[in-house]
């Protein structure tokens, strides 16, 4: 019986997490912080077919 409650349990935490998770996932990025390639130089790839 106690097997059965823990594992219970736990399955019970894994999908909270997994519905917290998926829920956080889902919201948008904050417009007050800056991305993270704002003010950076953009990275300049060159493509030579020889």
């Amino acid at each position: 019986m106690m097997i059965f409650i823990l594992a219970s349990g736990y399955l019970f935490t894994v999908y909270l997490l997994l519905a917290l998770a998926k829920r956080t996932g889902t919201k948008t990025v904050p417009t007050n912080f800056p991305s993270s390639g704002e003010g950076k130089h953009k990275q300049e790839i060159s493509v030579n077919s020889h």
